[in-house]
């Protein structure tokens, strides 16, 4: 039971940052979370200066093999000291509006049965802002209560899964993803792996529905139909990844399938 604060208080936060190899990006990402009241970095043994740097920030700095993004995630919301978390990937970054908003909110988090906060993501794809594509509306759980959420156990897309409400905050992530279209295509290709182990019970016989049609239902979706043409070049390559990425899960998986023949 969450018990609500009065509000001259604020709930004290842990911020969680997973990463691997993100010299490139952690030290924006860990002075944009200067302001919590505990900082983990959860490390997945990186061979660059990701810890070197991380180290700066923070002693709370924590090591395990990386099988997938819930597990290790899972894996570490227990050990925060603090029951509110804020988890931010290495690749994004909370704003000072974002900020500000976190530390109003930690005031009373919990009213209402509340467990978690819904926040949504400006995102920026080869150095350009992304309206379309898909990815105008999304959004992903990350403030909330570390004894009453955890993440579902799924490889890809996992989501919060908890007992209580889930609200919306008002600002946004700044989220930079995706920096080369080469690092696009390797996580996509790594997406569709994982995918394949989490469609397998769930899909039937394999066909030219799933080769064909809805690799094309994946580029239409993304490039017409979310208007991801309004995005430019930018957006035609996102829809054609996304339809690459849905042709590659099957293949995969008809690989899984006959490799356990």
């Amino acid at each position: 039971m969450i018990i609500e604060k009065k509000a001259s208080h604020r709930e004290k936060v842990t911020a969680i940052v997973p990463c691997y190899n993100e010299e490139h990006n952690i030290r924006k990402v860990l002075e944009s979370v200067s302001f919590a009241d505990e900082i983990m970095v959860v490390d997945s043994f990186s061979t660059d200066k990701t810890i070197e740097i991380a180290k700066e920030y923070t002693d709370f700095i924590i090591q395990r093999e990386y099988e997938y993004s819930a597990s290790q995630k899972n894996w570490a919301i227990p050990q925060a000291n603090h029951e509110w978390i804020i988890l931010v990937d290495a690749d994004e970054c909370v704003t000072p509006e974002l900020k500000d908003e976190i530390l109003k909110t930690l005031e009373n988090p919990g009213v209402d049965n509340i467990t978690g906060y819904w926040i949504k993501r400006m995102n920026h794809f080869m150095g350009e802002r992304i309206n379309y594509s898909g990815w105008r509306n999304d959004k992903v759980i990350r403030l909330f209560h570390r004894d009453r959420c955890s993440y579902q156990d799924k490889q890809v897309h996992a989501e919060i899964k908890t007992d209580g409400k889930i609200a919306f905050l008002k600002n946004k992530f700044y989220h930079n993803t995706y920096t080369t279209l080469d690092a696009y295509y390797t996580k996509m290709n790594r997406y569709a792996a994982w995918q394949a182990n989490d469609y397998d019970k769930k899909t039937g016989k394999l066909t030219p529905y799933h080769f064909v049609i809805k690799p094309f239902w994946g580029f239409f979706k993304h490039y017409i139909i979310q208007s991801g043409f309004r995005d430019g070049l930018p957006g035609l390559v996102i829809g054609y990844i996304q339809g690459y990425t849905v042709f590659m899960r099957y293949v995969k998986l008809w690989l899984l399938r006959r490799d356990r023949k």
